[in-house]
């Protein structure tokens, strides 16, 4: 074999990308913390600023989180009264998930800390990096999507 094993691991595209997003995840995590918010938190606050109320079942498909796992975020949320839980306008037999003013203002300061936390993982990238960078990770995922 004349390639050091994983040396030749640390060039694959699937490595890198792999550690750039374990990275992201990293800092926007971090920056969410200092919220007291985790990153499902943060999808959940988001989703259901733009598309709610929701009910729950569709929440947990909007933002692909498992129905089981979504209780348990919602929970928080509703404990936090970040969220309230009440009759879907739709479906009477449904919880709608609604977001409270206190979780709008939340979700303001979580977009200021995410918007920090990509700028400083695309820090050492210029601009035209930046667009072109995004771009082709769109275009690979895109690309595999269907």
């Amino acid at each position: 074999m004349t390639d050091a094993p994983f040396t030749r691991l640390q060039t694959l595209p699937s490595w890198l990308l792999g550690r750039a997003g374990a990275l992201g995840h990293r800092l926007v995590a971090e920056a969410m913390a200092e919220e007291g918010s985790r990153l499902g938190h943060h999808a959940v606050l988001c989703a259901v600023a733009e598309f709610g109320p929701l009910a729950q079942a569709d929440l947990s498909r909007t933002v692909r989180i498992d129905p089981k796992d979504i209780v348990g975020i919602l929970n928080d949320l509703q404990a936090s009264e970040l969220v309230v839980r009440g009759r879907d306008p739709r479906d009477a037999r449904k919880n709608a998930i609604a977001l409270t003013p206190a979780g709008a203002d939340l979700l303001f300061r979580l977009r200021e800390r995410s918007d920090q936390a990509n700028e400083e993982l695309l820090a050492p990238l210029d601009p035209a990096e930046r667009e072109q960078l995004l771009t082709l990770v769109r275009k690979v995922i895109e690309g595999r999507a269907g």
